[in-house]
């Protein structure tokens, strides 16, 4: 997730420095279980194979999938998976390798060729999706009906063919895929690599420093306001200076996706990231509307709250994320962070902590903050036949404790739907987050149940709303930005100053009167990169939280058997929609009163800060 608050934060320390040391021994990845090397044989002989296989594939099948029996177009799915899982893993290594420095050119070279050779390969497999959704209902439905090795892409087959109404001519979708890598996707590279490479000048009060984004973010936690106002007042004016860019590539990829979504016929810009999540429309709209009417109960109360404990009636916004005076802000050592984790999932269920484990007995975290590599965090899947890697900035803090408590949930989970195969392992991003938010609460309770001094109690109460203030409200703000961008770009082309103004407004509404923004804030819509790579996915953490938040209210009621049903929900992967998922558990997200059931835990917890104040 992408915000102004630490857990996007990095500031490198070499090996062997002060700084590291205090953290102990620091685990990175080993990205040989995917490859062994980007010129490796192994690497050549799967591109090569897998361009072999598909053009076979294609003489062999194409124009003849509505005339094969039931089991014979299970093997030809199967053929398929195989092929393209293939593919995903010479990608995911590709991507992997790009996260770990994205400022060396020959890991931008090579994550561009592998872009480029996967997707002319892909070109030959293109048809088959095509022709899957074109088998009239009837005719699929025998073909179901004769086959039981059918039946099991039974949901692969029901999410492919929900994209029916949007599908375009072969010809069209064949030439859209193919001008990808020269078109979103380099627009989205020319984003990664303009910010990787920025510097910002912030006049730090022990002198001028020149400095990345991801050190720049990590000073707005300082324990001292100079050097939050510095590093806001740095972050402000070199976004500023490069806003030029930033609009262009904003307008560009607004238009892109204006015109796609026409020839598909999406009646909204939202519309096809609910396709894609298989959600309602009316479903987000509920959430959307929920939240933005709890604005007042919840951020502007909370940012007033913030306010009077730091004896001023407004915060400037470089202080949003500032620490309580209360907060010691001690080292934790790497070692002791995985303890506090594993055990909060231990306790919650042995076949859960069980799967955490091997994340640490395997070479598949990478810990360290190095110069180049990607800020922030994340945990990439992979495919079924290998297994997730995480990447993290560690840096010793509880909020970098919660982020490994998240990732690894993400972790845990894609562990999990991993059984389901290549095609329908993959959760759709509303219910994606769910894991993630469910291990980060299940640490975060364990240590709250632990602090006894009404003061430490009062800093992890203050810091988990604040977490989920940046999860819920700011992503919500994030979306509404983003609707209004898109449908203003639909009018003519945006100025800097329009996509500022849209900015400013949105910041307003959700944080509340509490909160004062400078000129330079006006620029902070350019650095977050959701807008760029996936528009609209912020949303996903808002329903991921608020469901998390309901699920443990069912958790604390009834802990009988709960632990079993969540593990198979994780296990479900993307074989079963939302209202599957959540029925066993009683809870239902297309009904209103589930969202506020979510948002009034966040009001709870706003409720016993008031009473510590």
């Amino acid at each position: 997730m992408s915000d102004i608050q630490p857990v996007c934060a990095a500031v490198y320390a070499p090996e062997g420095s002060p700084a590291r040391s205090k953290l102990g021994k620091l685990p990175e990845w080993d990205l040989s279980d995917l490859f062994p090397a980007p010129d490796s044989p192994e690497l050549t002989k799967a591109i090569e194979t897998s361009r072999a296989d598909a053009v076979k594939f294609e003489k062999r099948h194409q124009g003849k999938l509505a005339d094969l029996d039931g089991d014979k177009l299970a093997k030809t799915i199967e053929a398929y998976e195989a092929i393209d899982e293939t593919l995903s893993r010479v990608m995911s290594y590709a991507s992997l390798l790009y996260a770990g420095d994205m400022t060396d050119p020959v890991n931008g070279q090579f994550f561009q060729s592998m872009q480029e050779a996967v997707t002319e390969i892909s070109a030959h497999l293109l048809f088959f999706a095509l022709e899957i959704n074109r088998i009239p209902d009837d005719g699929l439905a025998v073909q179901l009906e004769s086959s039981d090795a059918l039946q099991r892409f039974a949901p692969w087959l029901r999410d492919s063919r929900a994209y029916r109404p949007h599908q375009l001519d072969d010809e069209l979708e064949k030439l859209l895929l193919e001008k990808h890598v020269a078109g979103r996707a380099a627009w989205n590279r020319l984003f990664d690599e303009t910010m990787a490479e920025l510097r910002f000048q912030v006049d730090h009060p022990d002198g001028a420093r020149e400095m990345t984004s991801a050190e720049v973010l990590n000073l707005l936690s300082d324990r001292d306001g100079a050097v939050r106002k510095a590093a806001a007042k740095a972050l402000g004016e070199g976004l500023s200076d490069n806003a030029r860019i930033f609009t262009l590539i904003t307008n560009t990829l607004a238009k892109d996706k204006e015109i796609e979504d026409k020839w598909r016929g999406f009646d909204r810009p939202v519309s096809g990231r609910n396709l894609s999540n298989f959600v309602e429309d009316d479903v987000v709209d509920a959430l959307v509307d929920a939240v933005r009417g709890a604005y007042p109960n919840l951020s502007h109360r909370y940012y007033q709250l913030k306010a009077n404990w730091f004896g001023v009636d407004q915060l400037d916004y470089w202080d949003r994320n500032a620490p309580l005076l209360d907060d010691d802000d001690s080292t934790i050592r790497w070692d002791d962070a995985v303890d506090k984790v594993l055990d909060a999932y231990g306790r919650f269920s042995p076949d859960l902590v069980a799967v955490a484990q091997d994340f640490f007995d395997n070479a598949w975290i990478d810990t360290p903050v190095r110069p180049g590599k990607s800020p922030g965090a994340f945990a990439h899947p992979t495919v079924p036949s290998a297994h997730p890697y995480l990447l993290l900035n560690y840096q010793g803090k509880t909020r970098d404790v919660m982020t490994l408590a998240h990732e690894l949930g993400h972790g845990v989970h894609q562990v999990l739907a991993g059984a389901q195969g290549h095609l329908m392992s993959e959760t759709p991003l509303t219910l994606a987050e769910t894991a993630s938010v469910f291990g980060e609460m299940l640490t975060f309770r364990k240590l709250l149940a632990e602090a006894d001094d009404p003061k430490v109690r009062k800093v992890m109460l203050a810091s988990k709303v604040e977490d989920i203030l940046n999860t819920v409200v700011r992503q919500i703000a994030f979306y509404e930005f983003e609707r209004r961008v898109h449908d203003k770009r639909a009018e003519g082309e945006l100025l800097t100053d329009e996509i500022c103004e849209i900015w400013m407004d949105v910041q307003t509404e959700s944080l509340g009167p509490a909160i004062r923004y400078e000129d330079e804030y006006r620029y902070y819509w350019s650095y977050i990169p959701h807008f760029i790579h996936s528009p609209f996915y912020v949303y996903a953490y808002a329903f991921g939280d608020c469901l998390v938040n309901s699920l443990y209210a069912v958790y604390e009621d009834t802990s009988d058997g709960f632990a079993e049903r969540y593990l198979d929900m994780l296990r479900a992967g993307g074989t079963l929609r939302h209202k599957e998922l959540l029925a066993p558990f009683g809870l239902d997200a297309s009904d209103p009163a589930f969202w506020h059931k979510g948002l009034d835990v966040i009001s709870g917890l706003i409720d016993e800060l008031a009473t510590l104040d």
